[in-house]
């Protein structure tokens, strides 16, 4: 297949199972062509008629900050405003929007330039990130903020319930994941809960649970389930790291 095929075969592609993946059917299809054209790829294509997709990813930025402003101030709210902008910016952060990104396979729909190609831009986490901004952009564009809202909380559906869980009630803080960023930062390694103890009948049983870190015992954590106990043993751990 030549080069102009392939290109042709991929936005096709790209415009047909990509609306049904993402579950909306635009009535502008140039708005998805837009989102899904890196400025790699415009640069190199300047006889085509065509844009990239740098001034979507623009307002998909905004766009995507009012929908999980919205949910988190709805979902949470006896939270501080400090607390839901830290929630905001885990939701919205590069990594976040690249695996969900991935999850949609936006890379094999995108199209790049030669360079970018060559330097395996599809697997990009900051390209595969602003290309999902610019489909949320697009799809603003084309049906309003209502589908838009719509496809974020689809495609962030697993995130948001793991925020949701994770949280709490009246937004408690989440320490698992406070200490596994830490770890990461400190040790490059995750930590390990064990359950050392199981006690009481079962309609009210009580957990012990340790916290290892590269073999060492750094919290222990006793609670009504394994989750809190878990929960409890990272606190303990994250107070010992600030002291020491």
């Amino acid at each position: 297949m030549t080069t102009s095929g392939s290109q042709r075969a991929m936005r096709d592609f790209s415009t047909d199972e990509l609306q049904q993946s993402i579950g909306y059917l635009f009535r502008q299809p140039r708005l998805l062509d837009e989102a899904l054209t890196h400025t790699s790829y415009a640069n190199e294509a300047k006889d085509k008629a065509g844009k990239d997709n740098e001034r979507l990813e623009f307002l998909g930025d905004a766009v995507l900050a009012l929908i999980v402003s919205e949910y988190l101030a709805e979902s949470f709210p006896d939270s501080p405003e400090g607390e839901l902008s830290k929630l905001k910016a885990r939701l919205v952060s590069e990594t976040s929007l690249a695996h969900a990104a991935r999850r949609l396979d936006l890379g094999s729909r995108l199209r790049i330039g030669r360079g970018e190609e060559l330097t395996q831009g599809r697997e990009k986490s900051s390209l595969l990130a602003n290309t999902l901004e610019a489909v949320i952009a697009a799809i603003y564009l084309d049906g309003g903020l209502e589908p838009a809202s719509a496809f974020v909380l689809r495609t962030f559906a697993q995130d948001l319930q793991d925020l949701r869980e994770a949280e709490g009630p009246a937004g408690q803080q989440d320490y698992k994941t406070r200490l596994q960023e830490w770890c990461q930062r400190r040790f490059e390694t995750l930590p390990q809960y064990v359950t050392v103890r199981e006690s009481g009948p079962d309609h009210q049983k009580t957990f012990e649970v340790e916290l290892m870190v590269q073999g060492n015992v750094m919290g222990v954590g006793v609670g009504r389930s394994k989750k809190e106990a878990e929960q409890m043993a990272a606190k303990q751990a994250l107070e010992q790291a600030a002291s020491s």
